[in-house]
């Protein structure tokens, strides 16, 4: 069309020229779109040029586009660039292999249209990457191509621009009600269950995986976490995931017993880490840098829902916390309901003054003073900060010496640098927080 119109109007300006002028007049490009235009020029000799637009190296990258149900066993490749349409999920027996160094765009969509990997529940992901070709979940807006692993136009402000990933399992919930709930981030009805009653479910492997920019608004209130494990037994292999710029939480665990192995959360828009319905894993070597303009925490902690057989308690071992200085409204962690699990060896820093633990509701206040059938525990933390008195609050009952077990034991410490164990060099190389220096903040 742009071809069509440019012969036109050459056509036209040396039409009117031929009328209007004599064969004396000065010549050259007389064509106002052309890069070379003369605008002294009152005949065109047939000289002008046009720029022509390099589309980005994916635009020519070899693809496919995948929407719908995946019903039989299916490999995507790095040779092909894999375009979400919609929701796309792996339903049982499938099972989704996707090979190291493979690059995965969600398209743009909102609400019912958001562009998801689910795996479904008895369906497995083999998704394998490695420290030089790790496999990269990113939007289509994305220029990245297979063999880069810093985005050529996007930054950690680009957010909500695609879903996410679900992982849906048979392991032990504790939903409000019953042993299996549907996910949420998903449209109501869609079919998205998890929960069951083998605690050693396997989904598969999930392995040096970076998600980016996601989080896509489902409905008011609900969007989807950069990664999505619901029900996910310890049969499972999750290591090396990293969540970048996501708009809604970055890792939320929803019951499950899978273990998982150093996790990277950087500037996303709500909680770093959230936990739901008796979730009763460990998650070792943890990092989260924390979004100045982030509306949630770096943990958002919740127990057991309802009356069922999940009653297990969270790990989180050997972890770095970066705080938002400049930021009054995020919290170290806010434990909710029947809240009961483990924050231990971990190292906190650049948090606001005003930054606290806060336990809310008289369920969770139970748990951590030691009243209820499960505490909340912190030890061997770390903080950089001038002390710890005052660090913590309630909706309960103000704290007290007596109360507050956090000040008084566990072994938590004031003081800076890390000597917790935590080991940064698993984030190194592959994510793209490593190149474009997040994790120096």
């Amino acid at each position: 069309m742009k071809t069509k119109n440019l012969l036109l109007i050459t056509a036209l300006t040396v039409g009117l020229g031929s009328i209007f002028t004599s064969c004396s007049k000065k010549e050259g490009c007389t064509d106002f779109l052309a890069e070379n235009y003369n605008p002294d020029a009152q005949k065109d000799d047939g000289s002008c040029t046009y720029k022509i637009e390099t589309p980005p190296p994916s635009a020519s990258f070899p693809s496919i586009t995948v929407s719908g149900d995946i019903t039989s066993n299916t490999m995507w490749t790095k040779d092909k660039i894999v375009f979400l349409s919609g929701r796309v999920t792996v339903k049982a027996p499938a099972e989704l292999t996707i090979q190291a160094g493979t690059v995965i765009k969600g398209m743009a969509g909102s609400e019912a249209n958001a562009s998801v990997l689910i795996i479904g529940q008895g369906a497995k992901i083999h998704a394998t990457g490695t420290v030089t070709e790790p496999i990269i979940f990113t939007s289509e807006s994305d220029e990245i191509i297979p063999g880069q692993i810093a985005s050529p136009n996007l930054t950690i402000n680009n957010k909500g621009l695609w879903g996410g990933v679900i992982i849906l399992g048979n392991g032990l919930i504790s939903p409000l009600t019953g042993t299996t709930a549907e996910i949420e981030g998903i449209p109501a009805g869609s079919g998205a269950e998890y929960g069951g009653s083998n605690p050693a479910d396997n989904s598969g492997e999930f392995q040096y995986c970076s998600i980016r920019h996601g989080g896509v608004i489902i409905g008011a209130g609900n969007e989807i976490n950069g990664l999505t494990l619901g029900g996910v037994g310890s049969g499972t292999t999750i290591d090396h995931v990293e969540i970048y710029g996501n708009l809604d939480d970055g890792i939320e665990f929803f019951g499950g017993s899978v273990n998982a192995y150093n996790l990277i959360v950087v500037k996303i828009d709500d909680d770093c880490y959230d936990v739901d319905q008796a979730y009763s894993g460990t998650i070792t070597n943890f990092m989260a840098i924390i979004s100045p303009t982030a509306d949630g925490d770096a943990f958002e902690l919740d127990g057991p829902e309802g009356s069922s057989n999940a009653t297990g308690t969270f790990t989180f071992n050997k972890g770095y916390i970066v705080g938002a200085s400049g930021s009054t409204t995020c919290d170290y962690a806010v434990f909710k309901s029947k809240a009961q699990g483990t924050i231990q060896n971990t190292y906190w820093t650049d948090f606001n003054a005003a930054s606290k633990f806060k336990i809310l509701g008289q369920n969770a206040y139970d748990n951590y003073i030691g009243a209820g059938t499960s505490n909340i525990t912190l030890s061997g933390n770390v903080f950089d900060v001038s002390t710890l008195v005052g660090m913590f609050n309630s909706d309960i009952t103000p704290f007290t010496t007596a109360s507050n077990i956090f000040e008084t034991g566990g072994g938590n410490t004031v003081g800076s640098g890390l000597t917790n164990g935590f080991d940064m060099t698993q984030f190194t190389g592959w994510t793209f927080s490593s190149y474009s220096g997040q994790q120096k903040n």
